[in-house]
This record gives structure tokens, C-alpha cells and sequence, in this order.
């Protein structure tokens, strides 16, 4: 079969407006994961045992149940007990709470490389333990994990065309409507490349940042 570009150039509104749809998921996700996660981690160091169960219990479970078994979950099952959302939101939900717990435990192995003798300085000096983490531990905390957080919102963009199967009309969901009314392969490919042309820069990005944060 011989390569159409005309096809191609017929593609191309609909290949940005999937663009934007992915842009939009991995980004507001991102946010969801970052902040949930520090949230998950924290939580978990509480003395509160009936505080620091439950949410263990619940990130291993997110963590190993599949992405794809959550966005279906989402999408089918909990709008039967609750308000319905549409296929994007229930997208970037399911992103942002599944990744949540891999950055969570990003940020635990960042809290527990602080030095003890930082806690024992912000004791000496008599500072809050609000104060302690706010201005001592989680700026070397979140210093050291950057890198890390940076593989996470890569391997999110990778699995992003997931919420595709719920409906989301993002890259590939364009591209599989668009190659469904054409009966042609091209919209696959050019989403495929446009893949690569996004992530493999962002991971040499976060490899030089890793890098430099290391000196």
C-alpha cells in the first residue's frame, strides 16, 4: 500500500486537536499526580495508624490493579453511585490517581535521603514540625526527586492513549475515527511518530536535568 499524504494532509485538523486533548490529559494529570502523591506520602509517615493504613491500602492497590481496569471502573461503574463525567475528565482522573502512587512513593524515597541531621538541626532550632517540613525537608525532599517525577509524567504521555478506549478523543482516538471513516493506516502512523517526536526529546531533557541536579 503506497503512502498517501494527501490522506495525511486530510488528517492534520484532526491530528492537533488530538494533540491539544493529549496535551491537556498529561498536563492536568501531571498536576493530580505531583500534588495527590505528595499528599499519599505524607499521609503515610503519619503516626496515626488509622490514618497511615488505609491510604497504604489503597495506593497498592491502585498501583497494581491496571490502568486500563481503572479508566473502565471510572468510566462505567462509578456513575451508577455518583455524577457521570465526560470521557476526558474521567481520563485525566484516572492518569492523575494512578500515577499518584508511583510519585507518591518517589517522594517517600526523597523524604527518607534527608539527612537525619537535618530533623535534629530544625529540633535545635526549635521549629515548628509544620515549619520543619515546610522550609527544610521537602525542599531537599523534592530537590532529589525531580528527576524521577520527570520519568513518571514521560511514561504517563506513553500511556495517555489509553483513555482513548473510554471515548477520549485524543491522538490516537482521532486517529482511530479518522482511519475508521477512510479505511486508510496513515493517521496510526503519523500519531505513532508524533510519539516519538515528543517523549524521546522529554526523556534526553529529564536525563541532562538528572545531571545536572547531581553536581
Amino acid at each position: 500500500m503506497s503512502w498517501d499524504w494527501q490522506v495525511v494532509d486530510d488528517f492534520m485538523p484532526r491530528f492537533w486537536d488530538g494533540v491539544f486533548v493529549t496535551l491537556q490529559a498529561l498536563a492536568i494529570g501531571t498536576l493530580i499526580a505531583f500534588a495527590l502523591g505528595l499528599v499519599w506520602a505524607l499521609a503515610q509517615r503519619s503516626s496515626q495508624v488509622w490514618v497511615r493504613w488505609p491510604v497504604v491500602a489503597v495506593t497498592e492497590f491502585i498501583r497494581n490493579t491496571p490502568l486500563l481496569v481503572q479508566l473502565f471502573f471510572l468510566f462505567y461503574v462509578v456513575p451508577n453511585f455518583g455524577p457521570s463525567m465526560s470521557p476526558l475528565t474521567t481520563g485525566i482522573i484516572g492518569l492523575g490517581l494512578h500515577y499518584s502512587t508511583y510519585t507518591a512513593e518517589v517522594y517517600r524515597a526523597g523524604i527518607d535521603g534527608v539527612p537525619v541531621g537535618q530533623w535534629e538541626a530544625a529540633t535545635a532550632l526549635s521549629l515548628s514540625k509544620g515549619r520543619t517540613w515546610r522550609a527544610v525537608i521537602l525542599p531537599q525532599a523534592i530537590r532529589r526527586v525531580v528527576p524521577p517525577l520527570g520519568n513518571y509524567v514521560v511514561a504517563m504521555l506513553k500511556d495517555s492513549p489509553m483513555i482513548a478506549t473510554i471515548g477520549a478523543l485524543d491522538m490516537l482516538g482521532e486517529a482511530q475515527a479518522f482511519s475508521n471513516e477512510t479505511f486508510t493506516t496513515e493517521a496510526l502512523t503519523v500519531v505513532g511518530v508524533a510519539f516519538i517526536v515528543i517523549a524521546y526529546p522529554a526523556s534526553l531533557l529529564i536525563r541532562a536535568l538528572e545531571r545536572r541536579l547531581v553536581r
